[in-house]
């Protein structure tokens, strides 16, 4: 007796197919699990095949039922989503060529839905082909770039400038100068200079309040309290314009590191200018109240990482404490990398910063690291230290001072400070 085989999605479907073949008289030897189905191989599901024998009465004639049609919107859906998956570039871009194409149909010819079903599905996959060229071409594009645009970008890379700035000023290129233009490699090179210039946001270091509270915040090692000490002497020695000098008082809350009030009392002993410790934010409190009559009084603040917040949250109280007319600085290294001068003027907005004191600007050669950041931030920038001296090695931010420190550009001083002159300081500096 012949042993016979049928499949289905279930054992209760290859039992219904068998009975409605063969009658009741059926006995089962074995079962095991197949795939079923699919499209050229793929998306086969999990089936069952039954092995059986017949008991007693032969082959009964009966109607092959018809398989359910199959759903192409279903299957459409499926090739899509693996298309997805080889080339996910394409995901974003699915939605738009993914709808459903009208049938085109002529009064002579009849097409069947199945057919024109896996007509469309074939429009689709040919269209996702032509995305993927045209990305393949895209790429091909960059190789084929101007050389002008390539010697700019170069330029910008080898000045640490961050990648998203780049893509700005390249894409501005683009826009603005036609492909005779761009033969002109310096007159480009001039528009982008003026450009990053453009970028620099400069402080307003003028201030009608007295006493004028300044503090400077920032994380452990850029130099806060040799700053504060370069503000003191240069605010200490310079005189309103037409009147006296103006008296400073310096107070510390960095009661953490070993020697920090000893370093800044040196400085204030060396500078005739009264050094005052707080320890609590109650104590700075009491201290400012007492300085009513002075004109400037900067505070140091505790060198913390911008990872440890719970330090940063002990200084936010002494800064409240400070009074909301506080002009607080955030001083941050020139040697930081973008991506950490980010994080770190991120961290520190809880402080309420307005402007930036760049630190160790003697110790870099590239400057598209502190210009990016403050760029992105949307920060401006007040004052520059160039090295350890007290006070010389101190000066008031300009763009003038950013541009001519550009690497590899063809920089021309006197028109840069033409286009961007310094702002008039309500100080005389000596």
């Amino acid at each position: 007796m012949d042993i016979l085989s049928e499949q289905g999605s279930t054992y209760d479907e290859c039992m219904a197919r068998i009975r409605d073949k063969f009658g009741q008289d059926i006995h089962i030897l074995r079962q095991k699990k197949v795939k079923l189905g699919g499209i050229l191989g793929f998306f086969e599901k999990d089936g069952v095949e039954l092995h059986f024998m017949l008991s007693k009465n032969p082959y009964r004639t009966s109607v092959q039922p018809q398989r359910p049609p199959v759903n192409f919107d279903d299957e459409r859906k499926k090739i899509l989503q693996q298309a997805v998956k080889s080339a996910p570039a394409l995901a974003s871009r699915i939605p738009t060529i993914t709808e459903k194409t009208p049938s085109h149909s002529t009064e002579h010819v009849s097409v069947s839905p199945g057919q024109e079903q896996l007509e469309s599905i074939l429009r689709t996959v040919k269209k996702l082909e032509a995305r993927l060229d045209g990305n393949n071409s895209n790429e091909k594009d960059k190789t084929t770039e101007h050389e002008t645009i390539k010697i700019m970008e170069q330029l910008l890379e080898n000045n640490d400038f961050s990648s998203s700035y780049i893509r700005q000023l390249i894409t501005r290129i683009r826009n603005e100068f036609t492909l005779e233009d761009l033969g002109d490699c310096d007159r480009v090179q001039h528009a982008v200079v003026n450009w990053i210039g453009e970028s620099v946001a400069i402080a307003d270091t003028n201030s009608s309040v007295r006493p004028r509270v300044m503090a400077l915040v920032g994380p452990t090692g850029v130099g806060k309290t040799t700053t504060v000490a370069k503000l003191a002497a240069a605010y200490s020695l310079a005189a309103v314009k037409g009147s006296r000098p103006l008296r400073v008082r310096v107070i510390t809350i960095d009661n953490y590191r070993i020697g920090a009030k000893q370093q800044i009392e040196i400085y204030g002993n060396i500078m005739n200018i009264p050094v005052s410790c707080a320890e609590t934010p109650s104590d700075l409190q009491t201290l400012i109240a007492m300085y009513q009559d002075v004109d400037v009084i900067l505070i140091d603040t505790i060198g913390k990482s911008p990872k440890d917040f719970s330090r940063i949250a002990e200084m936010r109280h002494f800064l409240e404490a400070a009074g909301q007319l506080t002009d607080v600085h955030l001083a941050i290294s020139a040697t930081t990398k973008a991506s950490d001068m980010r994080e770190i003027m991120q961290q520190y907005e809880t402080f309420g910063y307005g402007s930036v004191i760049v630190t160790k600007f003697d110790e870099t050669t590239r400057v598209g690291n502190i210009i990016s950041a403050l760029n992105e931030r949307k920060k401006s920038v007040a004052y520059i230290t160039t090295g350890q001296r007290v006070p010389q090695d101190f000066e008031q931010a300009s763009v003038v001072r950013f541009l001519t420190n550009l690497d590899g550009f063809k920089i021309n001083r006197a028109r840069i400070e033409e286009r961007f002159p310094m702002r008039e300081s309500m100080f005389e500096w000596r």
